[in-house]
């Protein structure tokens, strides 16, 4: 390694250690290119292993134990009430955190991917400037720009103290607050309030829309609004935050809308209104690489940008903003750049929200059917009919397909319930295969599994 004033050379540089941008980097040096990798975190894994996706994770599965030892005094197992170490929770979470952060490191040397700590400026189109590194300066024949994207703020209302919580901060779970308010009603926030509410607080939720969950087909949201409503303190819709202030133990808010909530004073609030692309810091002026009024960067359907030797993948350059559309992305990008025939043409990107009960789903929603006017047959199954649902006491579930009527051929899937995310592949393989109904119905499913329901609703499809 060079260092001082010395530019260092690469074929690839990969900017971004989350998902998209690691597997590309592992990829395109299993596939023989020089590749070296830069990130301004000292672990690779990026905001999905180390304040994202793999943390809250971590925190629902232990908040789906205390869920299942309540309900098990219903069958004669009494646990007695949970008692949390929140500090020995932290280490859990941490040592998750760890375990999966060593094994990205084993394969960075394992594949021979040079990584570099530091933030990426680019100088033109050849060079990137690193600050706070080793290395001061790298020259590439190509790049890939894979930043990600970061929680939104609410502008002119959000205020900068400790109990005002981002997605991040919230993961650290300094400690457990009395009362929360959760700003948002999307997949963040509800998964986050899940995971406070099972740990004690007080939850209440603000949207500023008329629904929760906005986009995702209300069949399948209907189960877990109805949990919610338990949980929950207050779900309060169409209503929105105005203003934000500290006091003596606490934010006070002032609200606006049809359905404010009961109290204007919370412990912590939680800010969880979206995400926008990390590409504001890049210069990417600087090599020609154009942006959207969005700040998501343009591509092509080979993720090249408007500059031919820079590229990019992942929440960078838009929806859906989901990891494992990243990781696909960056391994197709990575076999390109090797002169192989891989093209990025998914029929479907699956989607979960990790909630219990969980919202899991591919293909054309019932709201897309008819927008698209298209010709669609829609069956239904409540897991109550599961012998499965009923013997895990978890009949809140249900099971939705979408048929193209004139062909028989699946064209959407849906499901809510408990572990739904680990079903929904099946559907996306489905639909990757173009399955029709009586090819998921006369497929055998073991027995009892909640997998059944899939080939039960399509058998009402009429031969």
């Amino acid at each position: 390694m060079v260092v001082g004033e010395f530019t260092q050379d690469t074929d690839l540089l990969v900017i971004g250690g989350g998902p998209g941008g690691y597997h590309a980097a592992f990829r395109a040096a299993a596939n023989g290119i020089q590749t070296t990798i830069v990130d301004a975190e000292p672990a690779l894994g990026g905001v999905c292993l180390h304040r994202g996706c793999i943390p809250s994770k971590t925190y629902l599965s232990m908040v789906e134990t205390i869920h299942t030892a309540a309900m098990s005094k219903a069958m004669g197992v009494d646990f007695g009430k949970p008692k949390l170490d929140v500090k020995a929770i932290r280490v859990w979470k941490e040592q998750v955190v760890a375990k999966l952060s060593a094994g990205l490191e084993s394969l960075c040397k394992k594949n021979k991917v040079e990584r570099l700590q530091g933030t990426a400026r680019f100088e033109d189109v050849k060079h990137v400037a690193i600050m706070g590194g080793e290395v001061p300066r790298v020259k590439f024949r190509r790049a890939i720009v894979a930043t990600g994207s970061r929680s939104i703020e609410l502008r002119g209302v959000q205020i900068d103290s400790p109990r005002v919580l981002t997605s991040r901060t919230a993961l650290e779970l300094a400690d457990i607050p009395k009362t929360l308010l959760v700003i948002g009603g999307g997949y963040i926030g509800l998964e986050l309030g899940q995971v406070y509410a099972g740990f004690g607080s007080k939850v209440t939720v603000v949207e500023m829309t008329s629904g929760l969950l906005p986009g995702v087909d209300s069949d399948l949201a209907r189960p877990l609004l109805k949990r919610l409503k338990d949980e929950f303190e207050a779900i309060c819709l169409d209503t929105k935050v105005v203003s934000m202030k500290e006091v003596q133990g606490g934010i006070e808010l002032g609200f606006e809308g049809k359905n404010k909530p009961p109290s204007n004073k919370f412990d912590k609030v939680l800010v969880a209104v979206g995400r926008r692309p990390n590409s504001r810091e890049l210069q990417l002026e600087k090599a020609g690489v154009e942006v959207d009024d969005r700040g998501f960067i343009k591509v092509d359907e080979r993720f090249q940008t408007s500059c031919s030797r820079v590229f990019a993948i992942g929440d960078v350059i838009g929806d859906p903003m989901l990891a494992h559309k990243a990781i696909h992305e960056g391994t197709v990008l990575a076999d390109q750049l090797a002169g192989k025939n891989a093209v990025f043409d998914p029929r479907a990107i699956p989607a979960v929200v990790f909630t219990d009960p969980g919202i899991a789903w591919a293909g054309v929603t019932e709201a897309e059917a008819k927008e698209q006017k298209l010709d669609v047959v829609m069956k239904k199954t409540p897991w109550s009919a599961s012998g499965r649902a009923v013997a895990l006491g978890r009949t809140d579930g249900l099971t939705k397909l979408i048929f193209d009527k004139p062909t028989g051929r699946l064209l959407g899937i849906g499901l809510t319930g408990s572990h739904v995310g680990e079903m929904i592949s099946e559907g996306v393989l489905a639909l990757e295969m173009g399955a029709v109904g009586f090819d998921l119905a006369t497929m055998i499913h073991p027995h009892p599994t909640l997998s059944e329901t899939i080939g039960e609703t399509a058998g009402l499809i009429p031969g």
